[in-house]
């Protein structure tokens, strides 16, 4: 018996995701939307999967560009979380308006102050219902351990404090 997408958007408030800003770039045009979906998948080759909503504007442009980039969020990236998530009303235009970015192999955009950076090409994409489950090959990453993760558990940001 099914149950309804509350209760299961209720249950899953309760796992405790890091916080990505997967992007690409087409045609001259960047996009960029914030996603907790997302995982490694094989070390052999390097390969991770994103989940994209059929319905979110990025969604079309990966698959056009074949392509995409996972910025993994720091601790000081909570509004750039918010700015990619469509949640910050002072951003009408351009999401990469005055937020520093740079390129590696594919040409998507991977933002600066991450704790870590991936580049993919895309290599295999899975019709998931209402989303699309993309697996791209990772030709580049470059990890910040310096920095701390941004958290995201039960609808809120949070800080990482280790146990002892």
């Amino acid at each position: 018996m099914p149950i309804d997408s509350q209760a299961l958007r209720a249950t899953m408030r309760q796992w405790v995701t890091g916080v990505t800003v997967v992007t690409t770039a087409f045609e001259g045009i960047r996009v960029g939307i914030t996603v907790s979906s997302f995982t490694s998948v094989s070390l052999e080759p390097p390969t991770v999967l994103v989940c994209l909503n059929k319905g979110a504007f990025a969604h079309d442009f990966v698959k056009r560009a074949g392509v995409f980039g996972v910025s993994l969020l720091s601790s000081t990236q909570a509004a750039l979380s918010q700015r990619f998530a469509g949640l910050d009303p002072s951003v009408t235009g351009d999401r990469f308006e005055g937020v520093l970015y740079s390129t590696a192999e594919t040409g998507a955009p991977l933002l600066e102050g991450a704790v870590g950076l991936l580049d993919c090409v895309v290599r295999a994409a899975h019709d998931a219902n209402t989303h699309t489950i993309y697996i791209g090959e990772v030709v580049y990453a470059q990890a910040f351990p310096e920095r701390v993760p941004l958290i995201y558990y039960n609808r809120q940001y949070h800080n990482l404090v280790p146990q002892s």
